[in-house]
């Protein structure tokens, strides 16, 4: 009898832990930017991964807080959040701070669909404990071609030559990028920008080299403003998203086109929080999620490049419009010539600073 009392009390605590597993693996929560990012990660990511797994997924639009909200969730021991788009910034201090899962790159990612590992496959350097890159996003400048019609600009030193290129800028309002772009413009070789300017003496030069435009900037703080500047005429060039660029040259037919030297590149893409309430759910989506045709796929919805290697000979046309997309990412060989990557270990030691020192110079 009392064996088979424990017998029936095994087969019920069995049975509950068997309900709890699959009530927690019904849904995941996945939080990311909104717009048209997130209808283009649920195009390319959730809609086939909830095909595959019958595991729905839930959307919270909070990027733009998600190292606070992780720290926040960490703090109160209650983690509501499977899987968070980050930048890679924000990625390197949740790991630092361990509150993000550490990822095992070449187990708990697939290879490559070529077979390349996958801590071979994601832009080097991209790998750096918890963070899984998923595309590759760019910061850079765009004209109205109705601006120049005796020659366009075509290098960053042009973007600052007012007299050879007349017309007011729009910058955003922040000190990342626009440092960088001012040494280029000034003469520093692109790869020797970080290293000038982390010196006071490289400070003080990108900011004298600020000063020669800083009458004829309008200062933008929503990436929709410099497309709609470039179209009212209110700019003749602009910094921008490339991505709100596409929209607007292939959704809009607006005659704007990119200057794509000196591109500020940047990575977003994946962290697990620590304490996710369904951890492996979320470690098999970020599994299929970063797989070499998903990061393909994503971009026949969006102007960003796959973070893999792989990814690229996959890339075909945008999804509503047909146009190929091959021409129009950060990545393509044609475009990445002169890039900059943004390097988020100096700006997460730098960027409270620089920030401060650029409110006052906005000031003067």
């Amino acid at each position: 009898m009392k064996n088979s009392l424990k017998l029936s009390t095994a087969i019920i605590l069995g049975s509950v832990a068997v309900a709890t597993v699959a009530q927690a693996a019904e849904s995941i929560t996945v939080v990311s930017w909104g717009g048209a990012y997130t209808a283009s990660q649920r195009g390319a990511y959730s809609d086939p991964f909830t095909a595959k797994t019958g595991i729905t997924v839930l959307d919270e639009d909070k990027s733009g807080n998600a190292l606070a909200g992780m720290r926040a969730q960490a703090e109160a021991g209650n983690g509501t959040w499977d899987i968070v788009d980050i930048l890679e910034g924000d990625a390197l201090t949740a790991c630092d701070e361990g509150i993000a899962q550490e990822i095992d790159y070449n187990n708990d990612l697939e290879q490559g669909a070529d077979g390349t590992a996958p801590l071979d496959d994601f832009v080097a350097g991209s790998l750096t404990g918890c963070f899984v890159p998923t595309i590759v996003y760019a910061t850079l400048f765009a004209y109205n071609n109705t601006a120049f019609p005796d020659g366009a600009p075509q290098t960053i030193s042009d973007v600052f030559d007012l007299e050879k290129f007349p017309g007011k800028r729009s910058l955003e309002k922040i000190p990342a990028a626009n440092l960088e772009w001012a040494l280029v413009a000034d003469g520093v070789p692109y790869d020797e920008v970080y290293e000038v300017l982390d010196t006071p003496e490289g400070v003080d030069r990108a900011f004298a080299k600020l000063d020669t435009i800083k009458d004829s900037v309008i200062w933008w703080e929503a990436g929709a403003q410099p497309p709609q500047l470039l179209a009212d005429g209110e700019v003749t060039i602009a910094s921008a998203y490339n991505g709100r660029i596409f929209n607007a040259q292939v959704v809009e037919n607006q005659p704007f086109t990119i200057i794509w030297d000196g591109q500020m590149f940047e990575l977003d893409g994946w962290v697990v929080p620590k304490n996710a309430p369904n951890k492996k759910a979320a470690m098999d989506y970020l599994r299929f999620s970063t797989d070499t045709q998903r990061l393909a796929d994503q971009a026949k919805y969006i102007s960003y490049g796959p973070a893999r290697k792989s990814s690229a000979p996959l890339i075909s046309t945008h999804i509503s419009t047909g146009v190929d997309m091959n021409p129009h990412m950060p990545t393509n060989p044609a475009n990445f010539k002169t890039p900059i990557k943004k390097d988020a270990a100096f700006w997460a030691d730098n960027g409270d600073d620089l920030k401060e020192r650029f409110n006052a110079w906005l000031a003067q």
